[in-house]
């Protein structure tokens, strides 16, 4: 069976950005805001951290329970991880997750600052340099078979899509404009020379965009 590389429930504004600028600790999207991003996947039945019983059904809560299907390793950059820049001064960070992070696969984290993997519960990080084509070697060989996920941020995303690396795309486009911050396009035709694409509206407001390599 073919190992695909997948991008699944990344969230765009529609203007294309999929973060806001000045990321801090406390704001891991910077001036974006997650809870008008994701709501959409957080109204749905399958979302993860729900307490209460409800949430809708339909494409929505599909794509967030098809979210962890066949996947055995997961690429993100380091700004996915965390908003600190430069070498690593605080081994004792360890992500914004706590003990148990939604991964529950090997973790492979681009930074040009190297530090000791760690594992927390049934993930472990990997720090690691390198091109995306190598990068994706070590998360394939950790896979064991089965699918990666590019996780994000948006540079990553990108760095991902200009190697032409990435077999399958889900970008939910939220019905908010940030003005500025870290682009993943700017319109999704970019992408139709490599890729055909549905287009989905949802009843939640987000639109879909479905793309499979040509």
């Amino acid at each position: 069976m073919t190992q695909l590389v997948k991008v699944q429930n990344f969230v765009v504004s529609r203007d294309g950005f999929g973060a806001g600028e000045d990321q801090t600790l406390d704001r891991p999207f910077g001036h974006a805001d997650p809870g008008t991003m994701f709501a959409w996947a957080g109204a749905t039945a399958s979302w993860p951290n729900r307490t209460e019983p409800g949430g809708s059904r339909g494409l929505d809560d599909y794509l967030t329970r098809d979210f962890a299907h066949n996947i055995g390793a997961e690429i993100m950059g380091a700004h996915k991880f965390s908003p600190h820049r430069g070498p690593w001064e605080d081994h004792e960070w360890q992500g914004w997750w706590g003990d148990e992070p939604p991964f529950h696969t090997p973790v492979f984290v681009l930074t040009h600052h190297e530090r000791p993997s760690f594992t927390l519960s049934d993930t472990t990080f990997h720090f690691v340099s390198g091109e995306p084509a190598d990068v994706l070697r070590l998360a394939k060989e950790a896979a064991q078979g089965k699918d990666v996920r590019i996780g994000g941020g948006a540079t990553t995303v990108r760095a991902f899509l200009d190697a032409d690396l990435i077999d399958t795309l889900h970008v939910a486009v939220a019905p908010v404009d940030l003005g500025h911050g870290v682009a993943l396009w700017k319109s999704p035709d970019e992408l139709l020379d490599r890729f055909h694409v549905d287009v989905v509206p949802s009843s939640s407001g987000v639109t879909h965009h479905l793309f499979w390599r040509r």
